[in-house]
């Protein structure tokens, strides 16, 4: 048997990560059984439904990389086939007319204590005369179909969540065509699933009250029921279900908050999903690998923006520098076009080194592309904490920055060299490395922390570490105490 799966969105707004998370479990199901991946959109809901929405859609899927095998199929082509399955039913006995006004029909079922309305509709619809159902619908009166549910439970295994059960007597007969014609959801996603050779229906957990119902309709049409699988919520940090209250919910946003695509297919996967190992930065290739339906689990994940953000500083690190280049210019293009944020004023070869020596820190693509606006911003600016911290005497630091400028305008700029010259200078003082190092960082990066000492000064260079020396001399010259602040 060939595994087909399928996502199926509807287009009535932006790709959230719920959906996306949907979505990669299927893709990564597919992918690991080598079978296909389908996308079919939701399109029945032609009010809410638009054709930015469905592109929205496709591409928040084109930029996770889930590339899908069919479609896209647009639900609404099967409008047809959707009442043709329901008349069938109708045909055969097992669906009925109901003539009812709805809302005459719940305040009656109300008044009555009829606990479900479709109780009353099946009653009034087994109470009409031989003929009397047909002579009213070529009176142009208007009906509803609903289906007849039989006695009993429907059960299932669910490839979470195990056997589960429904009792029949709480579900109401569900009207399957509307009384204008359209078919409702739960007999649309049959008949398309069923048409689509759909053998694994991968969704989440907000559908479980669907799956009765529509095993239901299975059995009714006589057709091959899928296996069903459904995946625990994401909840936003306080517990609910994640909205937009917590957050930016739709992929689109991540992007642009410089969220890479394969640090958010990672940390979606991570939701509700274990690899069965203390491992959780993964490519691609290793969650297919990996992936399997028996790993996912039963309990609701919490959606951490700060694991994600760690996520994605763990996959920029893994990136080569000349890959960022591009994107980072681009991101430097919207800081303005001179000075600090004009991409066109940084070489090749220092904007790579810069990339390199930094991607390390960053979070995010923005928080790279702003770590190298702030090294490349002369003089640079200072952070109040780590002046207090490691320039508190001002007139002992600003000696010791002048010998040190000194010392390094005749060094060879390489990174043992510099090394060399400036332990070789803390030594000749009797101070510690780190007496001249953390004074040293703070003058060229303006922060009291950053990646090594002799590597950003190679990427700097040579006559910008010494103009910052210079710079951070004239600041403590100007500055002789220490601020209050």
């Amino acid at each position: 048997m060939t595994v087909r799966v399928r996502f199926a969105p509807s287009p009535t707004g932006y790709l959230h990560v719920g959906g996306a998370r949907t979505a990669l479990f299927n893709w990564l199901f597919a992918r690991s059984e080598g079978g296909v991946f389908i996308l079919r959109i939701e399109d029945t809901d032609r009010e809410r439904s638009s054709e930015a929405h469905t592109a929205a859609i496709l591409e928040g899927m084109s930029w996770l990389g889930l590339d899908w095998d069919e479609g896209p199929v647009f639900q609404s082509e099967g409008v047809e086939r959707h009442r043709t399955d329901a008349l069938r039913l109708l045909a055969e006995g097992k669906a009925y007319r109901d003539f009812s006004d709805p809302a005459e029909l719940r305040e009656e079922a109300a008044r009555r204590g009829i606990g479900h309305p479709s109780a009353l509709a099946r009653a009034r619809a087994d109470a009409l005369a031989p003929g009397e159902a047909e002579s009213r619908v070529a009176a142009g009166e208007p009906f509803a179909i609903r289906l007849r549910v039989p006695p009993g439970q429907t059960r299932w295994d669910d490839l979470v969540h195990g056997p589960m059960s429904f009792e029949n007597e709480d579900l109401d007969d569900l009207v399957i065509l509307r009384g204008d014609g359209t078919p409702i959801y739960n007999l649309a996603v049959v008949s398309d699933d069923a048409h689509m050779q759909i053998t694994h229906v991968i969704r989440g957990d907000d559908h479980l009250s669907n799956t009765p119902r529509q095993l239901l309709l299975y059995r009714a049409l006589g057709l091959p029921e899928p296996r069903f699988g459904h995946v625990p919520m994401i909840l936003g940090p306080d517990g609910k279900r994640l909205s937009k209250r917590h957050g930016a919910t739709a992929v689109g946003d991540y992007r642009h908050m410089g969220i890479l695509p394969d640090a958010m297919v990672n940390f979606l996967a991570l939701l509700g999903w274990s690899p069965g190992e203390d491992q959780e930065v993964m490519t691609r290739e290793q969650l297919v690998a990996h992936f399997s339906l028996d790993r996912v689990l039963k309990k609701s994940s919490v959606f951490d923006v700060k694991k994600l953000e760690w996520l994605n500083g763990q996959h920029i690190s893994r990136i080569p520098g000349e890959l960022l280049i591009d994107t980072i210019r681009d991101l430097l293009a919207g800081e303005g076009s001179s000075g600090a944020g004009d991409p066109g004023s940084v070489g090749e070869g220092e904007l790579l080194a810069l990339v390199e020596l930094l991607k390390v820190r960053a979070r995010t693509l923005d928080d790279l592309a702003g770590q190298v606006v702030a090294y490349r911003t002369h003089p640079p600016a200072l952070d109040p904490d780590a002046v207090r911290k490691h320039w508190g005497d001002r007139v002992a630091s600003r000696e010791l920055l002048g010998g040190l400028r000194s010392v390094l305008a005749a060094c060879e700029w390489t990174e043992g060299a510099l090394e060399d010259v400036i332990r070789g200078f803390a030594a000749g003082r009797g101070m510690g490395a780190g007496k001249v190092i953390h004074p040293l960082r703070l003058a060229v990066t303006g922060q009291g922390v950053s990646p090594g000492i002799f590597e950003v000064l190679v990427a700097l260079g040579h006559e910008r570490v010494l103009a910052r020396l210079e710079a951070a001399e004239e600041w403590l010259s100007e500055n002789p105490e220490p601020s209050s602040a």
